[in-house]
């Protein structure tokens, strides 16, 4: 089930993107950045594989008038390759549609799974400067090797 994250997430949440952060598969987040941003976040929940429930988290921030960006996708691994991962980002594609919102872009090292669900490869320099604000606390910046992929238009998401 998917929902929107809650206070009771947060820890749970921080856990999550903190394994993946260590492999160097995201940008960490702090818990202040997550309270912060609580609002952003949608949960995959499963009670009955997982003690806190999470099992996969994906965040919609709002960045500009007619933009916003997919971050912090992340699911358990006992949870990959099962569709959560798809789940999260479509229904954060529809929050963004509710929003009014029809491009979404997302930095990333799986370009193919985004590709599945309607983006496309774009040039990082393409994105307006204000995106890059979380990018100086990375520790690969500024030699990021993340690719830059948008999604445009409502309704074009393959379900």
């Amino acid at each position: 089930m998917i929902r929107n994250a809650g206070i009771k997430d947060v820890k749970p949440i921080h856990d999550l993107l903190q394994h993946f952060s260590a492999q160097g598969l995201l940008l960490a987040r702090s818990l202040s950045s997550l309270y912060d941003q609580l609002r952003d976040f949608k949960i995959y929940e499963d009670l009955e594989a997982l003690p806190s429930g999470v099992a996969g988290v994906c965040a919609l921030h709002v960045c500009w008038e007619n933009l916003a960006e997919i971050r912090s996708l992340a699911v358990v691994e006992a949870r990959q390759r099962r569709g959560v991962g798809a789940s999260l980002v479509r229904a954060c594609l529809d929050e963004a549609g509710k929003f009014g919102i029809n491009r979404v872009f997302t930095l990333t090292y799986q370009p193919e799974f985004f590709e599945r669900l309607g983006f496309r490869r774009i040039d990082k320099g393409e994105l307006p400067h204000k995106v890059w604000s979380d990018c100086i606390h990375c520790p690969k910046f500024p030699d990021c090797n993340e690719e830059a992929m948008i999604w445009e238009g409502i309704g074009s998401v393959d379900k």
